[in-house]
């Protein structure tokens, strides 16, 4: 069910490229862009890294210099069949209507972040590596020093120079069977997770013959700016009353990639139902049983308060709406914060109902604008949000449509993985995204990715086995 961090040898040999830029295929426009008030939090000025898998293409015959697919169609020998030449060039194509992607990233004296949009362009690097995906299974389950190399981050002396970073880096990297995988590294300050598949999207709508995208993008992140309040920020939360935990502060940090299967999320609101009457979303009720789990797993005391976070989509419910295209972090978080007693014992369906009513708050338009109005009051006093690793932050990703649906020409994606990146301190994020679609145990399942202490990953593995093991006579512990 689970996969830890074990330290081993690399299985595979890496040859890498020279990294290039990829420049705008045309001109674009010379410009400094600012930024909305979610885009300025500090909290997400860190870039963040997936990896996609795709088999090796399939074709029926070859014909002279041409390939001919299993559906008839005619390819060119040489690039179709070539995953760098194909995406290298749709990045070039699409950075003409993501242009700011291709400039540079940097935060000036005032506190603001700019983004100078100069044509720099956006550092790809080619790999090969000397193994077939299968030997990896598809990066399904890898440990993560596995699967770093086929991401990469480029601060080197280029970026430490007074224009900024980079807000975009691609990697591709091609196996023996055909097969290759893209690793893209990407601002959180500019694309929040639906503004990252839009624009990945769009670089698959090129790479497979349209001539434009087909939701074209729009910057306009003066629409997300708030106004300082007229009290200054008070933190609601006193830190010396939260949990804490003999596992904190650690020194070894395991990742572990948990598998959950429907029948085990059907059982899981089927025991909530028994347990209250009521109904539960997915996200409400396994969200719940992640956070008592880590809560127990990380042995905090009774006696102090814990906190959980979920990110919540805020397009199509702000008022005025967003235009279609918006690319910006456009979410806020739904917050519950309870005694680590009653999330230890009170029954689960107790959280799991909280959880369901900070979700609605959270969704108002209301409570954006006051979140927003709260962050740029914050900016301007200087101040941020500290959350540290007794906070639990889940994000959910499976709504973005990123496995089976982006297709450069090799079908869609058979894997896509996230790489564990340190936003509110490793401990503090928990990603759910879909599953592998080569293992169809898993069809309408999902995995839970979060990162421990190595002295309490064991415990937070006995919590998810008992939920795998949970029954229809079982109920929750």
């Amino acid at each position: 069910m689970a996969t830890g961090n074990k330290t081993n040898d690399l299985p595979f040999l890496l040859e890498k490229k020279e990294v290039v830029l990829v420049k705008p295929a045309k001109p674009t426009p010379s410009e400094v862009l600012s930024f909305s008030t979610l885009d300025n939090d500090p909290n997400l000025e860190i870039i963040y890294q997936t990896i996609y898998v795709y088999r090796a293409k399939s074709f029926s015959s070859i014909n002279g210099d041409h390939l001919v697919s299993s559906k008839g169609k005619t390819h060119d020998l040489e690039l179709s069949s070539d995953p760098v030449t194909v995406i290298s060039d749709a990045l070039s194509r699409v950075l003409v209507y993501y242009y700011p992607l291709a400039g540079k990233l940097k935060r000036d004296s005032d506190g603001e972040l700019r983004l100078n949009c100069n044509s720099s362009g956006v550092p790809f690097l080619s790999a090969s590596a000397n193994c077939e995906l299968s030997s990896l299974d598809y990066l399904d389950g890898v440990a993560v020093e596995v699967a770093k190399p086929f991401v990469f981050d480029w601060p080197g002396e280029d970026d430490d120079d007074d224009d900024g970073r980079h807000p975009l880096i691609l990697q591709v990297t091609k196996f023996s069977c055909g097969g290759f995988t893209v690793g893209m590294a990407l601002s959180h300050s500019v694309c929040d997770g639906p503004g990252a598949a839009q624009f990945y999207r769009a670089m698959a709508e090129l790479a497979t013959g349209k001539t434009e995208p087909s939701v074209k993008p729009v910057w306009e992140r003066e629409r997300l700016v708030g106004k300082p309040t007229k009290t200054p920020f008070q933190n609601h939360i006193d830190k010396s009353s939260l949990a804490t935990s003999p596992h904190l502060p650690f020194t070894e940090i395991e990742h572990g990639c948990f598998n959950v299967n429907s029948e085990t999320i059907k059982r899981l609101k089927t025991s909530l139902m028994k347990e209250c009457g009521d109904e539960f979303t997915t996200i409400e009720a396994l969200s719940a049983y992640v956070w008592r789990s880590r809560f127990r797993a990380l042995q905090f005391n009774s006696d102090g308060k814990t906190v959980f976070s979920l990110a919540v989509g805020s397009r199509g419910r702000l008022d005025p709406p967003l235009p279609d295209g918006y690319y910006g972090n456009a979410f806020t978080s739904a917050v519950v914060t309870i005694m680590g007693k009653d999330l230890n014992e009170e029954p689960l369906s107790r959280v799991c109902k909280l959880i369901k009513e900070s979700k609605k708050i959270a969704c108002s338009s209301d409570y954006l604008w006051n979140s927003i109005n709260m962050f740029e009051t914050m900016r301007r006093e200087n101040k941020k949000l500290d959350m540290d690793d007794t906070t639990l932050f889940l994000t959910d990703w499976r709504q973005l449509g990123l496995v089976e649906e982006v297709d450069f020409g090799w079908k869609g994606p058979v894997n896509m993985i996230p790489v564990p990146w340190r936003v509110f301190g490793y401990l503090g994020l928990c990603i759910f995204f879909s599953p592998s679609t080569l293992d169809p145990a898993m069809k309408g399942g999902l995995r839970v990715l979060l990162s421990f202490p190595a002295t309490a990953m064991a415990k937070f593995k006995e919590e998810m086995d008992a939920l795998l093991n949970l029954g229809d006579d079982k109920a929750l512990a």
